[in-house]
């Protein structure tokens, strides 16, 4: 009998790790899942600027509140949650980093010829 409960383990272990592959753990005591999807930086801000339409839409339209017309209302907080998840704060910062050098870069770069050029020195 226990080498049958060991095999339907066994065989339920093969199908968990073949269909359950959209959530991964870091390790494998932890109650929490990271999701991954894969689109690029393009879609990621579409998918969030719709997100935050919806829940603009949804306020508006009092789409948040229980009511006899609505009996399932829109979550609005774990919409809005979700969206500080996917957004890119990182890599903005990153942009925000090589704009400063290439913007200053750039207008040291103008002002040395502005004011070089203007004051008769070339």
């Amino acid at each position: 009998m226990e080498t049958n409960e060991t095999k339907k383990l066994e065989n339920l272990k093969k199908i968990i790790e073949k269909y359950f592959n959209t959530l991964n753990s870091d390790n494998n005591t932890s109650e929490f899942y990271t999701a991954q999807i894969k689109i690029n930086y393009y879609e990621l801000g579409c998918v969030i600027t719709n997100m935050l339409k919806m829940c603009i839409l949804t306020l508006e339209n009092e789409g948040h509140i229980k009511s006899s017309t609505n009996k399932n209302p829109v979550n609005v907080s774990l919409i809005l949650e979700m969206v500080l998840e996917m957004f890119p704060l990182n890599e903005f910062e990153f942009l925000g980093e090589i704009n400063e050098m290439v913007v200053g870069d750039f207008e040291g770069c103008f002002r040395k010829r502005f004011f070089v050029k203007n004051s008769g020195f070339l």
